[in-house]
């Protein structure tokens, strides 16, 4: 494994190819040296706007942690400098404009549901009582304590002196499991706090999206709804320096996936500066410095790129969307703005995340940190392709195309048909540390990634085709792309298989039962089996009534019967191909029998099979050792059975 002193060397010197270098022969991407690189995050610009700080952080494997350090490097480049005083560079957001008061969050017991809390002469009773749904959501049950927004004064502060400015209230901010401090700030009159949360409790939480976006006034103690006339989901607000306010928005109660698009208010006025394009979907946003624009990341074409819109609330102009970034790369993240100049994180598929920096008039960039060069130094980059592949209804369908480092187009390679999740996640140029095309290719596989259909990134239809039908032209599609690759001279079509997790997983499970022979083997990762009993213990309902249509025994529902009608496990009489199926114990978005009503149908019709269980990870795996045995079972499995 890479040691820890070689990656941070390259923040002290910027490592080039050596002559030496270029003769070494390069090593073959592993998951140990997959796992010893560093992942950068970015803190934000100082308060002069003269350097950048960020945070490298490092899986220790034997310790089971990651280690994490924080750096300096300016704006123009050069020396990044470790530092330990990071709060004090950066603007604290959590402090009032005029520097009176300051923000924070903490847990409220707000309901009883615990048996001891409720039966006080037992206090060594271990046991949860619910009278509604939302009894768990994402990997925790809940346990009647909410995260609640308070304020103080910043100086001569007193115990117990932080208002809550939710009381009694059984709602969460920021919002759960994801939400952090973009859902409460400041106005910049330093009089009012804007929160987002969701004022709905129990069964009806379960089955809505409806956040809205709350003002506080500290002054009077009343708060106002701002969004009270959207159904959907109101994320991620941000004011300028003005007070103008901006977020993200999608129109329809319990559609998750709806198009996002950025909402500027004046007053009572309201812009859409998104709606009149409907292939772009606002992943996230920051406000210009110059109050009149605003720069937005959004997948386009398998990529995500920067774009920049002015605000027609500010000069009455007609509203301009301009790409500023183009390229086989994502922008992952924007973290400020210095003049002419704005910082971002970006990556692609061979490389992970580092800070660049973006010229605003011809989207120019420049990489600002280097803290992986000199690992990648010694890594074969695996080339990806572009490829349009004609579906079974005659549309233009993107697959990515990735391969081994050492690629040698006279020879005939393992090909593995990747399946993403979501439904409507976009397959760009991302960087996973677990679902990493870099590291299957360089194991030799070739890797097929189809945009299917249920993407953003070209058009509201394509998107939304998913839903309702999971079992339908998706599944076709998923054959459309491997069908096509499989014309390829190079791809060896007796030895394919079929990956995914998620609604990938489900993608697994579904083709395990129409793939006519195609695959050799299959990988589910938290993949849904089992229509009927994931209805009923998923933590969202809302996904669930929004994807299938209804319930399923909404008998006159003819929309729910066709969708549960395509649940994987109605055609387990089909199967006959190896399958390893993952699933993580503390998956409360697709629980635990999904996997295991998968391995036991597999097991049962005498199928080769496995059950890799881990029971402290939820959809994800974040532990580095549970990594490490994930990703050495995954490819354990691929060379017995591929």
């Amino acid at each position: 494994m890479k040691k820890l002193s070689g990656v941070f060397f390259v923040l002290l010197s910027i490592t080039l190819y050596s002559q030496e270098n270029t003769k070494t022969p390069l090593k073959k991407l592993t998951p140990e040296l997959l796992w010893s690189l560093g992942r950068v995050s970015i803190n934000g610009m100082t308060k002069d706007k003269q350097s950048v700080i960020f945070t490298v952080s490092i899986p220790d494997i034997a310790e089971n942690k990651s280690k994490r350090k924080t750096y300096s490097i300016p704006l123009t480049g050069g020396v990044a400098t470790e530092i330990n005083n990071a709060d004090e560079l950066l603007i604290n957001d959590r402090i009032s404009p005029d520097g009176k008061y300051i923000l924070s969050t903490h847990e409220v017991l707000i309901k009883k549901v615990k048996g001891n809390e409720i039966y006080s002469d037992l206090p060594k009773a271990n046991v949860y009582i619910y009278n509604s749904l939302n009894y768990r959501h994402w990997d925790t049950w809940e346990d009647g304590k909410f995260d609640h927004v308070f304020y103080a004064p910043l100086v001569n502060s007193k115990a117990g002196e932080a208002k809550d400015i939710m009381p009694d209230e059984a709602y969460d901010c920021p919002q759960k499991p994801f939400g952090g401090n973009e859902d409460l700030i400041w106005n910049p009159d330093s009089k009012h706090i804007l929160y987002v949360t969701k004022k709905q409790f129990g069964t009806a939480y379960a089955t809505s999206t409806n956040t809205d976006l709350y003002e506080y006034n500290i002054e009077t103690g009343t708060t106002q709804n701002l969004t009270a006339y959207n159904k959907g989901y109101d994320l991620a607000p941000a004011y300028n320096s003005k007070g103008d306010l901006a977020w993200l928005q999608m129109k329809r109660d319990g559609y998750e996936a709806d198009k996002q698009d950025l909402i500027v208010a004046h007053g009572n006025s309201r812009f859409n500066l998104t709606q009149q394009r409907d292939d772009i979907h606002v992943e996230s946003f920051r406000w210009a410095d110059d109050n009149q624009h605003l720069f937005f990341i959004a997948p386009v074409n398998g990529t995500l790129q920067l774009f920049s819109v002015n605000d027609p609330g500010n000069n009455s102009s007609p509203i301009h969307i301009q790409q500023v970034t183009k390229g086989d790369f994502d922008i992952s993240s924007i973290a400020g703005q210095s003049g002419n100049t704005l910082i971002v994180t970006r990556n692609d598929m061979n490389h992970a995340s580092e800070v660049y920096t973006v010229d605003i008039s011809n989207g120019s960039m420049k990489q600002l940190t280097h803290v992986n060069d000199e690992a990648y130094s010694n890594f074969g980059v695996c080339k990806t392709e572009r490829r349009f592949v004609t579906t079974t209804d005659h549309k233009r369908m993107l697959v990515w195309m990735i391969y081994p480092p050492d690629f040698d187009p006279a020879k005939k390679y393992p090909t593995l048909l990747y399946c993403q999740g979501g439904p409507q996640s976009s397959l760009t140029q991302g960087y996973s540390f677990r679902w990493n095309f870099q590291l299957m290719a360089s194991q030799g596989y070739i890797v097929v990634a189809p945009c299917r259909r249920g993407m953003p990134g070209f058009g509201t239809q394509w998107n939304e085709q998913v839903s309702k039908d999971w079992g339908g032209q998706v599944i076709k599609d998923y054959l459309s792309a491997i069908d096509a690759a499989s014309k390829l001279p190079f791809v060896d079509n007796a030895r394919r298989g079929c990956i995914g997790a998620s609604f990938g997983g489900f993608s697994v499970f579904a083709l395990e039962g129409a793939h006519a022979g195609r695959f050799k083997t299959f990988i589910a990762h938290d993949g849904v089996f089992d229509f009927r009993s994931m209805y009923s213990t998923t933590d969202e309902i809302w996904f669930e009534n929004w994807e299938k249509g209804g319930a399923y025994w909404e008998k006159n529902n003819a929309v729910a019967q066709r969708s549960f009608s395509q649940s994987p496990s109605n055609f387990v009489n089909k199967w006959n191909t190896p399958i390893l199926i993952i699933q993580g114990g503390r998956d409360y978005r697709v629980p635990i029998e999904q996997g295991q009503g998968a391995f036991q149908a597999a097991q049962l019709r005498g199928i080769k099979s496995r059950f890799l269980y881990l029971p402290d990870e939820n959809h994800w795996v974040l532990s580095a050792q549970n990594a490490l045995v994930w990703q050495r079972e995954f490819y354990k499995w691929l060379h017995e059975t591929l």
